[in-house]
């Protein structure tokens, strides 16, 4: 080997020592948030054109209402991350807004003209399950750090599709993420012999869970905008806000329970057993 060939050598081998030993730049922080919020809609077809359209209005007056921006204002950095998703059967779930931070009433607007500006979709069946572990991936690209991670979840009717919907929760839960519900037990759309009377109770036993995890019922739709506009304030003031004390006062709010009697296979052995039922979810 010539000496020019040596020392062409000696230099490739100390650069390459020298990348090894460079400190590689440090990665991007994640913004840090009071609450990375995953608003889950269910938009199977048991629910009629009028009630998708009710359910967007109700989020969108909920985002902008004083409460709710007062809530957000009074966390400890001010400001928190949203995402909207439909869903619907295991495969169904539709990004309608993408993460976005609120922080003042111009940010809650924008998110309702990105909520406001396409129809909702609707697609058969329902899988929460499906939901649940699409929402809880949504976290890992969500670019923020929450102090708490929450997905809020809605629905008219119990999993019939994909894994069983407990099983999931648990796993969800274990990743340090709060599920809490919002059960519509409103009997005001398509009639569906798939419906299950105490929907409210396979919620609290099935669907929500994590620390102080919560629901709150919806018996008529003319309850739904102000149901989710109380339960956005149960979330994002803290159980130490005077905020969150009032809205918690106000019946019915269910927290999760202990001990479960409700048969988390429900919908799918009403889904099973289906003769001549058509497909309503």
């Amino acid at each position: 080997m010539s000496a020019f060939a040596r020392a062409r050598h000696l230099l490739s081998g100390a650069a390459a020592l020298a990348l090894m030993l460079w400190p590689a730049p440090a990665s991007v922080a994640d913004e840090p948030v009071d609450v990375e919020l995953v608003l889950a809609v269910d938009v199977s077809l048991s629910m009629s054109a009028d009630e998708l359209e009710i359910q967007r209005r109700g989020y969108a007056a909920a985002l902008t209402h004083d409460h709710v921006l007062q809530a957000i204002a009074a966390g400890a950095y001010g400001r928190i991350a949203v995402t909207y998703v439909e869903w619907a059967g295991t495969n169904s779930q539709h990004v309608i807004v993408p993460w976005t931070v609120i922080a003042t009433r111009a940010d809650a607007e924008r998110v309702v003209a990105r909520l406001s500006a396409q129809p909702p979709n609707s697609a058969r069946r329902t899988s929460i399950s499906g939901a649940l572990e699409f929402g809880a991936d949504l976290f890992a690209e969500s670019g923020f750090q929450g102090t708490k991670r929450v997905i809020d979840i809605s629905g008219d009717g119990p999993n019939n599709q994909g894994a069983p919907v407990d099983i999931i929760r648990d796993e969800v839960v274990k990743q340090g993420i709060v599920i809490n519900g919002l059960p519509l037990m409103t009997r005001g759309g398509f009639t569906s012999a798939y419906d299950v009377n105490d929907l409210d109770r396979y919620y609290s036993d099935c669907v929500i869970g994590g620390p102080g995890a919560f629901m709150v019922p919806v018996n008529d739709w003319t309850q739904f905008p102000e149901a989710i506009r109380r339960k956005l304030v149960l979330e994002l003031a803290g159980p130490a806000s005077p905020r969150s004390g009032s809205e918690a006062d106000r019946p019915p709010v269910v927290l999760a329970q202990a001990e479960r009697a409700t048969d988390c296979l429900v919908g799918e052995k009403m889904w099973r057993n289906r003769n001549w039922m058509l497909d309503s979810r």
